[in-house]
């Protein structure tokens, strides 16, 4: 393996990337119901590399951490801000239920194994994966009233005990979260999360990508004039609903397409491509003559667009308000098919109130499309470019906001990079929410940063600490690995079920998502996104997780003092 120690030293990058791979791989394999998942796989891949000696520095440990959890508060910013208020009170209790089992679960391992306050605090910091806590501990240990050596081996001990125990604290929050928890509820996280996303949807259809409706709503269809020969077009259009308008788009006569005007007079075989609301045209038919095949009559092109509604005249109006404002020959042809507010999608009625930067969804011809818009105010074009500007603001601002202490009597208390940046990306999600013409990010991009970021956090983790981990194991004995097991898993089963039975959580995807939080495990997160499909956990645990920095840190110097 000396080859393999020399290349890795030459290029630690080769073996971080191997355990990207490896993990990936050894993530797909299912064992009934139990899968790893690519995160956990690349950790357990990254310590199997780790044994032959790699050296890799913190830098790209937290430059890939942050990337993620910016990401992550990012998609999740409009969600978060509007989730706040009473309903976060859940979300505090299970924070404090799992930080004061994890000390009382903590305390009564250290009375029965006798374990010193250095390897007591260690294991707290690797089991509840709060690394805060090495921190805190070592200043709370400095000032006991001992000799300078017994403080420095005590000091030594908490690095100990977070080396061995650390990678089953990231592993086994994992399983618990992500395997254990939906069997416990008999729920799917994947269908909770689109359970709750069709809720914030409030009944509109959730189409992926390459998915359209078997039925849509606005449909073209081919009739002969028949019965409406003599009428105008004007006429004929007004044959349907206002509510469920029609308009005529094209029209051919004698194989020849003629422009199509409001006071046009059909003649009997005219073949007319009516555009409108199926409802609309279903009952509009009953007027015209037979239906058309497609190749006989003419074709047309639409567009769907999005616009962003800046123009004063439109704000603060009901829709059916709009629909006497604005004259008929500005309107015709343009049909509304959906209506968002940040992240919330609205009932399409004609009580609905359009607001400052709502985005409407737009459906008609290229032209109609373009008068539409420049009347609304400014057209949201999907690019595939990244505002870099932005978003590298954003993350350094993050960071920034991580290097913030505060200090409660002697404890020093902060966010970090981890808990900076994804406040920052919270914010700056908000903000782009409310200004949607900047800060712009494909779906594909902020995918790789939060698949990337995260696995490759863990894998430079599992580099760093798994050859002292194993070593540690080796020459102490398994015994502080299996408290720190018995640490990682207590309090979770415990704070599970109080969450389930006691505080009522019935969405699988929004309690893995607290959970998960309330351990700051942003491996076990990671895992639970992929599950959901969605961003739906995310906003339950960004309360827990910001609570958990909190609670968690604090830990340090009450185990010093008690154990």
């Amino acid at each position: 393996m000396a080859w393999l120690h020399e290349l890795f030293s030459l290029s630690p990058e080769i073996a971080l990337f191997l355990a990207l791979a490896g993990g990936t791989w050894l993530g797909r394999f299912k064992l009934g119901a139990f899968q790893l998942g690519g995160v956990a796989g690349a950790l357990v891949v990254a310590v199997l590399i780790s044994q032959v000696g790699v050296s890799i520095g913190d830098g790209i440990k937290n430059v890939l951490f942050a990337l993620f959890i910016y990401a992550v508060g990012f998609d999740s910013g409009p969600k978060f801000f509007s989730s706040l208020g009473r309903q976060t009170l859940r979300e505090v209790a299970l924070s404090l239920v799992l930080a004061v089992s994890g000390l009382l679960t903590l305390v009564v391992m250290a009375k029965l194994f006798s374990l010193d306050q250095g390897t007591a605090a260690g294991i707290a910091a690797g089991a509840l994966t709060q690394s805060a806590i090495i921190g805190t501990a070592g200043a709370a240990i400095a000032k006991l009233d001992l000799a300078p050596a017994q403080i420095q081996q005590l000091q030594g001990n908490v690095a100990v005990g977070y080396a061995v125990t650390y990678i089953f604290g990231s592993l086994g929050t994992i399983i618990i979260c992500v395997n254990v928890l939906p069997k416990i509820m008999r729920r799917s996280i994947r269908d909770d999360a689109m359970k709750a996303e069709l809720d914030l949807l409030k009944g509109a259809p959730l189409l992926a990508a390459d998915q359209t409706p078997a039925l849509p709503g606005i449909v073209g269809r081919l009739y002969e004039a028949g019965p409406a020969k003599n009428i105008h077009v004007s006429e004929l259009e007004a044959l349907a609903s206002p509510q469920f308008p029609v308009t005529l788009e094209r029209l051919k006569r004698g194989g020849e397409e003629v422009h199509v005007t409001p006071d046009l007079l059909l003649m009997e075989n005219d073949v007319l491509l009516l555009v409108g609301r199926r409802q609309g045209i279903v009952a509009l038919a009953k007027h015209l003559g037979k239906e058309v095949l497609t190749e006989h009559g003419p074709s047309m092109v639409m567009t769907t667009s999005e616009a962003l509604v800046v123009n004063p005249a439109f704000i603060n109006k009901r829709l059916a308000e709009l629909r006497t404002q604005v004259a008929p020959d500005v309107r015709h042809g343009i049909y509304v098919i959906s209506i968002k507010r940040g992240e919330n999608m609205l009932t399409l009625s004609d009580d609905t109130v359009i607001k400052h930067n709502d985005v409407i969804t737009l459906y008609g011809s290229e032209q109609d499309i373009q008068r539409a818009i420049s009347l609304v105010g400014a057209s949201l074009v999907k690019s595939i470019k990244t505002d870099l500007l932005f978003h590298c603001l954003g993350i350094a601002v993050g960071l920034l906001i991580g290097l913030l202490i505060v200090r409660i009597g002697s404890v020093p208390l902060t966010l970090g990079s981890g808990g900076g940046a994804l406040l920052s990306g919270l914010l700056f999600g908000w903000y782009q929410s409310r200004k949607p013409l900047s800060g712009n990010i494909p779906s594909g991009a902020s995918s790789i940063l939060r698949d990337l970021g995260l696995a490759g956090f863990v894998a430079v983790v599992g580099l760093q600490s798994g050859l002292q981990a194993v070593e540690t194991i080796r020459s102490s004995g398994i015994s502080i690995f299996l408290i720190g097991v018995v640490v990682t898993v207590v309090p979770l089963m415990i704070t599970l079920f109080i969450g389930r039975y006691l505080l009522r959580y019935d969405n699988a995807a929004i309690f893995a998502g607290a959970l998960s939080g309330t351990r700051s495990a942003n491996p076990a997160f990671g895992e639970v996104l992929n599950k959901a499909g969605n961003a739906i956990p995310t906003a339950p645990f960004a309360v827990t997780y910001g609570l958990a920095n909190v609670f968690l840190t604090l830990l340090g110097p009450l185990i010093v003092a008690i154990a």
